[in-house]
């Protein structure tokens, strides 16, 4: 077995000679030099400075090498390296001085402009107002129904009890869809309610019913500060065994507590609705004055006129010929009803005094309801 050879002369190793290491530095020194932009930089060093770079390449073959030349071999790549990877950081340091100052130049903002040169938009309030209705009954359970706008007759009346002369069907308070033949008796109304979705219900469904049925209808009023000949309602439709009207104010009060804050009531006072019986009108307590401004001529209040109680819409027991019309058993089932109108819950929430505001499109009475979800 022979000795090592303590002569060896790394000179001799092509990529350690003192010339190679120097053109390597100097290759690398020039790379760097050249690099326009931050993205040239770092192909550079991935070039010079990585493993397979030639300055790496030779560091490994120092290894080789017998103990007494590595010491020698050692220094002088490492003062090659040392020497590239300080000009690498100041070229970067360089490099990304540049940058920053074209980026302030390139993505300067006058915050002298005017903010608003695109005004953000809103959600229509009567939207966003049917829908926390609808909240608030979802979370009791029941469910949103819905229905067509062109509705038969049939629905829209006979289903409901209304008899063939009652001045609900004529021309003068009801939009008559025309057949092919342009005769208005087409039997094919639109609709002027939503209780037609309530019997689709009751016929879809099997009881217990519990829905709510809000949606846009039609009647021919003239538009003025408080009608228009469309408008939005919402009725809602409870259908079990042994409901009673303490069911009924129970849940209306649930319903303006959950809408206008807690210790609101309701009352109800006798009236006549051909699809329940017994009917009521429903009033709700004053929400701004909670009744204290009844009698006192020191505490007028607007939204109620000193009256104490804000009228909001009809209520009742179904009556048992609707019930008997969609086949349900009236022996067996009962159940109440009720409905009022969006717009008119949204004059009283937020004193809207004129309901053509709310169809004319203006962004002016949209935009302060905000883009509430």
């Amino acid at each position: 077995m022979s000795a090592p050879n303590k002569s060896y002369d790394p000179v001799e190793v092509e990529a350690l000679k003192p010339e190679e290491i120097e053109r390597m530095r100097d290759e690398a020194l020039a790379a760097f030099a050249a690099a326009g932009d931050l993205e040239a930089l770092h192909e550079a060093k991935i070039a010079h400075t990585g493993p397979a770079s030639p300055l790496s390449l030779a560091n490994r073959e120092i290894g080789a090498l017998p103990p007494q030349a590595k010491a020698e071999a050692g220094k002088r790549v490492g003062m090659a390296r040392g020497a590239v990877s300080k000009a690498l950081a100041a070229r970067q340091v360089e490099l990304e001085a540049e940058r920053d100052a074209r980026v302030l130049v390139e993505e300067a903002v006058d915050v002298t402009l005017a903010y608003d040169r695109v005004p953000t938009g809103a959600r229509h309030p009567l939207t966003t107002l049917s829908e926390r209705i609808e909240d608030v009954f979802v979370a009791m359970g029941y469910e949103v129904a819905e229905g067509p706008e062109v509705e038969a007759e049939w629905f829209n009346f006979d289903a409901l009890n209304f008899e063939p002369d009652h001045p609900a069907r004529a021309m003068q308070d009801t939009f008559f869809v025309q057949d092919g033949d342009g005769k208005a008796d087409s039997g094919v109304v639109l609709r002027t309610h939503t209780s037609p979705v309530q019997v689709r219900s009751m016929l879809d469904r099997e009881p217990p019913i519990y829905v709510i049925c809000p949606g846009r209808v039609y009647r021919t009023d003239e538009l003025d500060a408080t009608h228009t000949p469309v408008f939005h309602q919402v009725e809602l439709l409870a259908i079990d065994e042994g409901l009673t009207m303490a069911d009924l104010k129970g849940t209306l009060d649930h319903m303006v507590q959950a809408l206008f804050g807690a210790g609101v009531t309701t009352r109800l006072r006798p009236n006549y609705f051909p699809f329940t019986e017994p009917s009521a009108e429903m009033d709700m307590r004053c929400y701004v004055c909670r009744g204290e401004s009844v009698g006192n001529p020191d505490r007028p209040c607007r939204t109620c006129s000193s009256e104490g109680w804000i009228e909001l819409g009809g209520c009742g027991m179904v009556n048992p010929r609707v019930l008997v019309a969609a086949g349900i058993d009236p022996e067996k089932y009962s159940g109440f009803a009720f409905g009022f109108g969006i717009e008119r819950m949204l004059m009283f929430r937020h004193n809207v005094e004129d309901m053509r505001d709310m169809v004319e499109g203006d962004v002016r009475f949209t935009r302060p309801f905000g883009m509430e979800i």
